[in-house]
């Protein structure tokens, strides 16, 4: 259940299939408690790893496994990082993916920060 205390940031990510990274700003103090991810388009030759940083700190419990087997546009994942998830306005989120795929795709982030 979603409160007035939580707010929402997306960001896309241009290549889930390139090592790369796409950046957010925190707008306010919280914590993030769940990032989804949905994806542009069939991936293949392996899986994208999806990890997060805030300000260049890993959060834990935030990683995603972005699947090639049977991948199609409009997949989603979730993940519900456990520490190291809290962020300070203007705090810098990014996002990570390790290029494991193939195939030109974006992955969209959907980032749930609670106040």
């Amino acid at each position: 259940m979603r409160t007035l205390n939580d707010y929402f940031l997306t960001v896309k990510l241009a290549n889930v299939s390139t090592s790369s990274s796409t950046y957010v700003v925190a707008p306010d103090n919280g914590k993030i408690i769940k990032i989804s991810s949905v994806l542009g388009g069939a991936i293949t030759g392996g899986n994208a790893a999806i990890t997060c940083e805030i300000n260049g700190a890993a959060v834990t419990g935030a990683g995603l496994t972005i699947t090639h087997s049977s991948s199609a546009a409009g997949d989603v994942d979730t993940s519900f990082p456990t520490a190291a998830n809290n962020v300070l306005e203007g705090d810098v989120i990014e996002l990570i993916t390790n290029g494991g795929s193939t195939n030109t795709h974006s992955l969209e982030f959907t980032i749930v920060i609670r106040r």
